[in-house]
């Protein structure tokens, strides 16, 4: 089953660098770019808690789906971008095992522990 869900993840991935294709960016913005939802991390300078939290808020695929289709609808190029980072980010993430945060600890995720087969 995790290898499925790894295969699913990476065609998402795959579908983000489409999207990022159909636009008028040059690549080096998707390469500059692919890693800044990572900034969700500064939450654990806090604690585990608020860490969890905007860990998840700038990896929530939902996110991105919702800002890509903001910025599709609005046609704002910067909102389209966002959301495409964020999907490709994310799905990227699961790919190698980086789940979205449980509050007690950065390595406990829903894909189960990090470093843990």
């Amino acid at each position: 089953m995790k290898r499925i869900l790894q295969l699913e993840e990476a065609a998402l991935f795959g579908l983000s660098i489409y999207f990022f294709n159909q636009t008028h960016f040059d690549w080096w913005w998707y390469i500059a770019l692919i890693l800044t939802p990572d900034v969700g991390m500064i939450g654990y300078a806090f604690n585990t808690t608020i860490g969890a939290y905007t860990y998840n808020l700038f990896h929530h695929k939902g996110l991105g789906i919702v800002l890509l289709i903001l910025g599709w609808s609005l046609a704002i190029p910067w909102v389209e971008l966002t959301g495409i980072i964020i999907i490709g980010h994310a799905a990227l993430d699961r790919v190698l095992g980086y789940g979205l945060k449980y509050t007690d600890s950065f390595k406990h995720t829903h894909l189960g522990q990090i470093g843990k087969n």
